[in-house]
């Protein structure tokens, strides 16, 4: 049976000119996991990659596993297989290897012939704009996830954003298990009660944002002084293994037994980003690194929801 890669390439906030060309490159440069999602609002260009890629002979779909999300617009029973069938078309693709739950965050449908991708707001056009919940169970949005698996839209279905107490709840109705998680986990947020229990119910963890604040800076999520790859344990391991400080980041993340999607359109750092697995970090190297632990957590919609969309919207306590 075809497993994950361990390291997979993120496509979040890789601009649609951009991404057909990036997605080729990550493709030589050694990917086999392209970490897609309908709100990244560049799927049809990531697809136009892949199957140039595929056209070229530098891998076969066989060789690829490519992962999307169900946005939260489309989480009502009748709106799940119209959402991902959407994800296959602009992909170009039959079916997808892993679907994942977004974001545990229920809202008014959009539909696709009005705007795509929906985004977080209801009516951006009015002079008052919105972010609508909607009444839809994580229950009922599972039972339709689960659908698309009977259908062979999919390989696997998984989550996102998930807290504990939602996992519990999770695995108590779940019929098709949970094939991943997908959280955000670096050494400001190590979430490693959250990651136990994961593995406790047979759950792999991927990691989002693996190194940290890089992916934030640029969106004004973060500051420039967040970089947990400027801090004295990181760049001491990293100079005693001949390594990055992202090397030592990323290999401190998959030694303690998660899967990574890291992003970079650099071609160089998309290789080193893949290079991390010709050397092991110590027990104590280990140590030091989760303890730079601060719950830091840099996408959080219970601020980024307010701030941008003006509705608290909270998801972690």
């Amino acid at each position: 049976m075809k497993q994950m890669p361990e390291i997979g390439f993120g496509l979040w906030k890789v601009s649609s000119d951009a991404a057909a060309d990036v997605v080729v490159e990550a493709v030589e440069a050694g990917y086999r996991h392209f970490d897609c999602a309908a709100d990244y609002a560049n799927e049809a260009e990531v697809g136009e990659g892949l199957n140039r890629a595929m056209a070229e002979g530098l891998v076969t779909r066989d060789e690829l596993w490519i992962t999307s999300k169900l946005w939260n617009t489309f989480h009502h029973p009748d709106h799940v297989q119209v959402a991902c069938q959407k994800s296959l078309d602009d992909l170009g693709l039959d079916y997808l290897d892993l679907y994942l739950v977004h974001f545990p965050i229920a809202l008014e449908y959009v539909p696709i012939e009005t705007r795509y991708p929906p985004e977080w707001l209801f009516d951006p056009g009015t002079d008052n704009p919105q972010m609508k919940r909607a009444p839809v169970s994580l229950q009922d949005t599972w039972q339709a996830m689960e659908k698309l698996v009977d259908a062979g839209m999919v390989g696997k279905i998984g989550v996102c954003n998930y807290n504990s107490a939602l996992i519990h709840d999770l695995m108590s109705y779940a019929t098709v298990k949970p094939a991943v998680l997908q959280i955000e986990a670096h050494p400001y947020l190590t979430q490693e009660k959250l990651i136990r229990l994961a593995h406790q119910y047979d759950i792999p963890v991927t990691a989002f944002s693996p190194l940290a604040a890089l992916s934030y800076v640029e969106i004004d999520m973060a500051g420039q002084a967040d970089s947990v790859l400027t801090e004295t344990v990181v760049q001491e391991t990293a100079a005693a293994h001949g390594k990055t400080p992202a090397q030592v980041v990323l290999r401190w993340a998959t030694q303690r037994g998660t899967s990574i999607v890291p992003k970079s359109s650099n071609p160089q750092r998309m290789r080193e980003n893949l290079a991390i697995n010709d050397f092991s970090l110590s027990e104590d190297q280990m140590h030091a690194i989760s303890a730079l632990n601060a719950n830091r957590r840099f996408n959080d919609p219970g601020v980024f929801c307010e701030a941008a969309f003006g509705l608290f919207n909270p998801i972690y306590d």
